[in-house]
Formats: structure tokens, sequence, C-alpha cells
């Protein structure tokens, strides 16, 4: 593949849509990645990841658009996590792999019925240099509802993560915000599914967020940083792909780990400022 640097991949239209399409999802998993973080739902995002793929399947058996089946599918999940987690038998994680594992399964064995109409690299590792204008519209409608939610809702949600009991006191409800942040978070699943698929996910939606708290410990500064990382990994990573003719989903879930290595190293509280402390302390 010849060179070519990002500002001549703007003049193509495929890369115009899959940029566009990045940042949006970019934007809005580095702010919900935020509230991952502080919560402690990495692997209920993960566990909603995997578990829309049957209704991504079947969206594309009735001709929808993947994003209603997604949607479906991803409340349904977080539903029946909590239908499983309130029988008080079995722990919360436990309960999230029964009902990912459950609908994964299914998923793989719908593909299985219908090889000719689903293709199943495209969901698993996400498709973004082959996206449709009628995905990409998906794609910001979906983040732009998420985002009024959690601007809305900011002072409250921020407050429920740091301290639900503190919230409960000034007449919030926990459970509402618990609510609307799992929705929150199931709708942000389903948008960062075009970019990187099922399986890398994950990664939008916990690498930002966890990049962003080794540069500072303020949470609304991570609310700027986060995005601007999941920004920077997405349009490097959509480069890298296309100069090495690699999967963009996997790229940018590389360009995402490389980042937080640098934070991890580099940052406020990486890895030579703590050997300068230990070092000015012996």
């Amino acid at each position: 593949m010849e060179d070519v640097t990002v500002l001549e991949l703007l003049s193509f239209a495929f890369m115009q849509r899959a940029i566009v399409t990045g940042l949006a999802t970019a934007l809005v998993c580095g702010v919900i990645s935020c509230y991952v973080i502080h919560v402690g739902w990495s692997l209920m995002g993960d566990a909603i990841s995997h578990a829309v793929l049957p209704g991504v399947v079947v969206s594309y058996m009735l001709g929808l658009p993947y994003a209603v089946g997604a949607v479906v599918a991803a409340l349904l999940a977080v539903a029946l996590i909590g239908v499983v987690r309130r029988s008080g038998q079995i722990r919360a994680d436990t309960s999230m792999g029964i009902v990912f594992t459950t609908l994964f399964s299914l998923g793989t064995v719908l593909i299985s019925k219908v090889p000719s109409q689903v293709s199943l690299s495209h969901i698993l590792f996400g498709n973004l240099l082959g996206i449709g204008v009628p995905d990409m519209h998906q794609v910001i409608v979906l983040a732009s509802v998420v985002l009024a939610v959690l601007l809305m809702l900011k002072r409250d949600l921020v407050l429920f993560a740091f301290d639900p009991m503190h919230a409960q006191a000034l007449g919030k409800s926990p459970q509402l915000l618990s609510g609307v942040l799992l929705g929150a978070l199931a709708v942000t699943v389903v948008v960062s599914l075009q970019a990187v698929g099922i399986i890398l996910s994950v990664a939008m939606l916990v690498t930002p967020g966890a990049t962003a708290r080794m540069l500072t410990d303020s949470f609304w500064k991570m609310l700027w940083l986060s995005p601007l990382v999941a920004a920077i990994a997405t349009v490097l990573g959509i480069w890298a792909s296309y100069v090495l003719d690699a999967s963009s989903g996997g790229m940018i879930g590389v360009v995402l780990g490389l980042l937080f290595a640098l934070a991890c190293v580099f940052g406020p509280h990486g890895l030579i400022v703590e050997l300068r402390h230990r070092g000015s302390l012996a």
C-alpha cells in the first residue's frame, strides 16, 4: 500500500464516512468510559457487547437496520443480568458471564444458519472503512442521544458514580440513575459495534477512561481527556489500517493500548514519576 497522509485520505468518500463515524463513536465512548471506570462496570460493558450478537443477526435476517436489533438485545441483556443478580444466589460477575455467554452462543448459532446474509468478521471486528451512509447516520443519531442524556444529567450521574449513598441523601434515586447509566452504556455499545465490532468494543469503553485517569485526578478533566484520547486513537487507527491493509477495529484497539502504555510510563502517575519519587526519597 502506498504511503498516504491523513489529509490525503480525507479526499476519499469512504474515508470521510469512516472518520465521521469513528469520531462520533470516540466522543460518546470516551465520555461513557469515564463513568464505566469509576462505577466498576468494565465487565458489564464486555457482557453487553457480546450479548447484542443475536439482535444484530436477527436484524440482518429481517432486513432491518442493525441498530434496532442491537439496542433491543442490549437492553434485554441488562434486564436479564439484573434479574439473575437479584436472585441473591450468585454474584454479579457470575450473572453477567451467564447472560452474555448464553446470548453470544445464540448469536453464533443464528449466524451458522444464515451464513450468506451475515458477515461474521464485520460483526465481530467492525467494518469502519466499509460503512455506508445509512449506518453512519444511525451512529450519529444514537451517539447524539446518549451524549444529550449524559449532559443533561451530568452532575447527578457524577454524584452517583462517586457516592450513591450521598446522592440518595440529596433526594436522588440511585436505582434510577443506575438504570439511566446502564441504558446509556447499552446504546453506546451499539454505537461502538460499527467502529470496532463486538469483540473489540470493550476497548473503546474502557481504555480511553483508564488512559485519562492516568493523566489526571479530576473527573471533570477526564470527561475532556477521554474523548480526546479515543478520537486520536480512532484517526490514527483508521490511517494505519488503510496503510497496512489491516483491520480498522483492530488497529484502533492497538493504538488505544499504546496510548494507555505511554500514559502509564510518562503520565503524572506513571512509572517515570514513580521512579523519580523513589529516587528522591532514597
